[in-house]
This record gives structure tokens, sequence and C-alpha cells, in this order.
């Protein structure tokens, strides 16, 4: 078991370190430990250089008061200051010696075996006692000739400060190297956590490719740009599932639809071929058949108009017109209509409302809505059409007072081919509502569906913008 689960832990980090997050990460911890390293290297820098700075104005100070004292003094005095101080000072060194590089003074054993520097300057060792232990420390110092070989050297102890560079050299180290792993770590972890929310949409993705369309894509409660995509995915993931959804439902309803009067036609033909008939029966059979004929090309036509409303492939022919003038039109086309039914049609419109869309489907949109609203009426009942500005909104309204639509139907009934009666014996093809739904989405108008108490009313409401458009521009 412990085989398997480092296998797949290897594997795991291998694909880790392919990803682009964990590449992205790299380059940013690359750059983030440069900046350390530059950052940190400054400080050490400029902490050396000025303990060294320090050292040496010491040094200096040092030796410019020792001279000033060996010129008022002169040797002896100078002997004696310097045995004075060797005493007193624990971090400052001195030396004065003779021609013969014989001790006159000082802390100091011997005379440093080493060169002397540009400016007289000595980095040497020497011993001193700490803690009983005689023990070697480095020494900062300068050389003075006085004169006549005597000569003096003054110093100080620099053993702390190389202590303190060294410190600061492994801490430098340390923080690049501790920021180096952590930032390796911090990627890691990073790229496998985004790995695995990326799976996650992988594995979704082939499960929908595989044909099951319920899943959806989870969603964390850290509200960031993947949850965000999420979101956006499995909106766009519900809508085409309504879609492919609907298109099923569309095909089945055209197959019921389509194939009932297909059946009649063919059976209708067939009969009448297979028995004496004259002239007139077969006259009576031909009409039904184009009468037939007839309403399956409606249905075309109809599905041919919404998709093409839909798609918006009929913006072109957009313009302005009269909507006005073709409300009161197909009111004056259906009040005989309504009347055969022993119903009435009443009508309100307000002269001079101009929208810019297309008329055609609009004259189907209302021939539609005035067709149902007479269709589904009873006898005495009233259909009413109104159209009206409101706040530079125009607002057409078609009510009737008929059985109506449940609340729970009024958005289904929008949908292709649907009708509330199971068996749909009733006459029409379903697409009535779905035609004016398409319609008011081409002209950017809000459609409602509401209850007439009794009946149904239906509401379309254009936006302002149209208003405008078409009162700079002459009515048709």
């Amino acid at each position: 078991m412990l085989d398997i689960a480092s296998v797949i832990l290897n594997l795991n980090l291998k694909r880790a370190i392919r990803t682009t997050a964990f590449r992205q990460a790299l380059i940013y911890l690359v750059l983030f430990g440069v900046s350390v390293f530059v950052l940190l290297g400054f400080v050490y820098w400029w902490t050396v250089g000025i303990t060294t700075l320090q050292t040496d104005d010491t040094i200096d100070a040092e030796i410019t008061g020792l001279s000033e004292q060996y010129r008022s003094n002169g040797l002896t005095g100078l002997a004696a200051i310097v045995r004075e101080r060797s005493r007193n000072e624990r971090q400052s060194l001195y030396l004065l010696i003779d021609p013969q590089r014989i001790a006159l003074g000082g802390n100091l054993n011997a005379w440093p075996d080493v060169p002397t520097q540009e400016g007289g300057w000595l980095d040497f060792p020497y011993q001193r006692p700490v803690g009983g232990k005689i023990v070697t420390h480095q020494a900062r110092g300068r050389h003075l000739l006085l004169g006549n070989g005597y000569q003096l050297l003054v110093g100080r102890d620099i053993h702390e400060r190389l202590r303190i560079e060294k410190i600061l050299q492994r801490s430098l180290l340390w923080a690049v190297a501790l920021t180096l792993a952590l930032g390796l770590v911090g990627g890691l972890l990073m790229s496998r956590n985004l790995l695995r929310r990326v799976e996650a949409i992988n594995r979704t993705s082939r499960d929908i490719m595989a044909g099951d369309l319920k899943q959806r894509i989870p969603v964390t409660s850290g509200d960031d740009e993947l949850d965000q995509l999420a979101v956006n995915l499995n909106d766009m993931l519900e809508q085409i599932e309504r879609l492919v959804m609907g298109m099923r439902q569309v095909t089945e309803n055209i197959a019921h639809d389509l194939r009932s009067p297909l059946n009649r036609m063919r059976s209708r033909l067939e009969v009448t071929l297979m028995g004496e008939a004259s002239d007139t029966d077969y006259r009576g059979v031909l009409q039904q058949t184009i009468d037939e004929a007839s309403e399956l090309i409606e249905t075309f036509n109809a599905l041919l108009n919404i998709a093409q409303a839909e798609s918006g492939q009929l913006e072109a022919d957009k313009k302005d017109f009269n909507l006005s003038a073709l409300v009161r039109t197909m009111a004056e086309l259906y009040e005989p209509v309504a009347e055969e039914r022993s119903m009435t049609l009443k009508s309100e419109v307000e002269p001079g409302i101009t929208i810019f869309g297309n008329k055609h489907l609009m004259s189907q949109t209302l021939a539609n809505l005035l067709d149902n609203a007479v269709k589904y009426g009873e006898h005495g009942d009233s259909v009413m059409l109104v159209l009206r500005n409101i706040d530079n909104r125009p607002e057409l309204i078609v009510a009737d007072s008929g059985p109506g639509i449940p609340e729970k139907d009024q958005d289904r009934v929008l949908d292709r081919f649907v009708r509330l009666e199971a068996s749909r014996n009733s006459i029409g093809s379903g697409l009535g509502l779905s035609l004016v739904r398409a319609v008011a989405q081409l002209h950017c108008a809000d459609l409602t569906l509401k209850d007439n108490l009794p009946g149904l009313r239906v509401g379309l409401h254009f936006e302002e913008q149209e208003i405008e458009q078409a009162q700079a521009k002459p009515n048709d």
C-alpha cells in the first residue's frame, strides 16, 4: 500500500511540476529569491562597510592623537602614553619599537610578520589571553614611522567584527535557501490545488461528453476566478441542457404532429385509389390533401421564422414602422372573426406610436395572439387589444376572458410545440407563443404572461430607445 501511495504521490508531483501554475510560481520564486539575495547582500555589504569604516576611523583618530603627543612630549612621553593605554584598552593594540625592533611599550609581543599595505595598513593575527587561555585573534592596524628608526603600530581587535560578518553571511545564505525551499513547496502545493480543481473541470467535461448532461462543475466557497469560471460554465451547461432537452422535445413533437397529417393524407389517397371514384370525389380528396399540406407548410414556415428571429438573421430587415397603424389594421381584420364566435373585440390604440423593427414578424405576432384569444374563447367572451405609450415606452397588450394558462405553465407554453392538453388533438401546432417570444427578443421587448381574472393577459413592453429612434424619423 505504501508503494502504491508513493507512486501516486510521485505521479501527482510530476503532473504538478508540469502545470502552468507551477512554472509561473517558479518564475516568481526565482525573481523573489534574487530580490531577497540582492536586498540581504546590500544589507551585508553596508553593515560590513560601516563597521570597517568605524574601525579605521578609530585607528586614524588614535594615530593622530599619538602623533600630537610625540611632537609635544617626545619619545619618552609617547612611550609613557602607549604603556598607559595598553593597560586600560581591551580592544586597542599598541606597539612602540626602537631601530633594533625592541619593544618600548605596548600590549603586542612582537611586530606582526605581515607586509604593510598601502597607507600603512596591516591585517594580522595576534595572540591574547581569554579566560585563562591563549587564543589567536585577528587585528587591523596602521604603521607610523616616527623618525630615527622608531616605529609605532596602532591597531584594533576585529575578531568580534569578523564573527558578526560570518553570522551575516550564514544568515544571508540560510535566508535565500529557506526562501527558495518554502517558495518551491508553496509552488507545488499551489500547483496541486490548482491541478485538482482543473482536473475536476476536466472530469466533469469528460462525463458530459460521454452523455451525462446532469453533471456540473463543483464550486468552492472561495469565490475566486476559478469559482466564477465554474459558475459561468455551469450556467452554460444549464443552457445547453435546456437546448438539448428542448431539441429532443421538439423532435418528438414534430414527429407526432407531422406523422398524423401525413398518415391521414396517405390513407385518404390510398382509399380513394382503391375504389371507384368520380371526378368530384377526386377533387375533394385532392383539396383536403392540399389543405393539410398547407398546414404543414405553415408549420415549417413558423419554425423557420422562429429560427431566423432567434438567430438575429432578420436584424437587417428592421426599420421604422407605424405600430399604431398595424395594430388598428389587425383589430379590423379580427373583429369579424370574433363576431362569428359571438365574441367582442375591443381596441384602444394610441396614435403615432412608431418602433424600429420587423413589420412582417410583428403582424404575425399580433395574428397569433389574437387568433389564440379568439380560438380559446367562448360565446360571449371579450378580447381587449391595447397599444399605449407609458413613460416613453410603447406597451402592447392582448387580453381575453377565456380559460387562461395556469401560472406554473406560463413559462413552458413559450417553448416550441407545447400544448397544455396531453392528447394534442386541438387545432394548431403549438408554435404561436414560441414565435411571439422570438419576435419579442428580436425587438428587445419584455414578454409577460399574466392572469387576466379570468383569461390571459399577454404584454409586450418595448425599450425606450426604440421610441426615440422612431420619433426622429417619419412614420410609415
